[in-house]
This record gives structure tokens, C-alpha cells and sequence, in this order.
């Protein structure tokens, strides 16, 4: 399947989903990634039979408003979704767990599986939600659509080339500061 047939899936899945699961006022996130060569997660210690080394991604978020959140994962590979309160260790993958899911529709011959849940979620508490295959050969693309009466804040953790940025702009100001002292 190519990825324009898959986008398009995910989007009329997410419209779909979007109406019948819509409010008076509600936000959208969606968020794309790829699971393939992430770290990995034992999902067997969740689902019987299934993978104990399957490649996974995470986003770790705030919602601005107490309420009901529907999560909608769309994939290239037999997928599931699990949600994470107050923390998420791949080492205790049942640790803070609070909803899951692997199969809500998969037509036939597709390419595509759907797999989500809905969660009410408070506002100052820290989520995460990890996406996965089932089995240690499911990975892939993947969309994810949250959606609820607040907004989503993701949570960024700054990239490799930010914390040496800021290491050498300290050591420049340091290097600085020495310079005038010797003066």
C-alpha cells in the first residue's frame, strides 16, 4: 500500500471517528510517526501471546481540560495503543497503564488496522500514550488522532543539538567571563 492510499484511509477513519465521537467544542491532535527501529517493548506481558521485543513510539502530553478523549490509531501493521498516567517505564509495561487496545476495525485486504480507545483525562496530569504492533515483526507508519474538550500540550524533550547548543553557549560566557576576571 502506498502512503498516499494510507493517508487517505487515515483520514476518512478520522472523519468518521471525529463525527461520531464530536462535542459542542472539541480539539484535535494528530500526530505521524514510524515505529520502525524504536525501541522495544514486551506487549506479551499485556496480551497474551503477542511480541516480547515489538519496536514501539511514544508522546508524552498534558490536556488543558478535565473530560472524555478519544484516541484513534491508524497503521500500516497489526497495531495497538496503550495510555500511560503519571509516567511510562518500557522496563513495566503494566505500571500506570489505564486503557489499551490492539483491533477496532480492519477491513479486509486494507493494509490498515485501527486500534483506540476513549479516556477521561485531567488537566496538570502527565500522559503517555505508546503505540505499537502486536508481534516483534509489526512496525511501521502510523497516524494518531486525540481528540477531546481540551487541548493536547505535547511535552518536548529537547533534541540532542539544543543541549549542545546551550553547552557551548555556556562555555563561550564562561570562557568570557574568565577572560575579563584576568584582566
Amino acid at each position: 500500500m502506498n502512503l498516499t492510499k494510507f493517508f487517505r484511509a487515515a483520514l476518512a477513519i478520522s472523519a468518521l471517528f471525529i463525527g461520531l465521537t464530536s462535542t459542542a467544542k472539541a480539539d484535535f491532535h494528530i500526530e505521524r510517526g514510524d515505529t520502525t527501529g524504536g525501541a522495544t517493548l514486551d506487549v506479551g506481558a499485556i496480551y497474551i501471546d503477542a511480541g516480547n521485543a515489538v519496536p514501539y513510539d511514544q508522546l508524552t502530553f498534558e490536556v488543558t481540560q478535565a473530560g472524555t478523549y478519544q484516541f484513534l490509531e491508524i497503521a500500516e501493521f497489526d497495531s495497538a495503543i496503550f495510555l500511560y498516567a503519571t509516567g511510562f517505564d518500557p522496563t513495566a509495561p503494566t505500571t500506570n497503564l489505564i486503557a489499551h487496545n490492539n483491533d477496532i476495525f480492519t477491513p479486509d485486504d486494507s493494509g490498515f488496522d485501527t486500534s483506540g480507545f476513549v479516556a477521561f483525562l485531567v488537566p496538570t496530569v502527565q500522559y503517555t500514550v505508546v503505540l505499537s504492533g502486536i508481534a516483534d515483526a509489526e512496525f511501521g507508519k502510523y497516524s494518531l488522532t486525540i481528540g477531546g474538550p481540551g487541548s493536547v500540550v505535547i511535552s518536548s524533550v529537547p533534541e540532542p543539538s539544543t543541549w549542545l547548543m546551550l553547552g557551548l553557549g555556556l562555555a563561550a560566557v564562561g570562557y568570557t567571563a574568565r577572560r575579563k576576571a584576568d584582566r
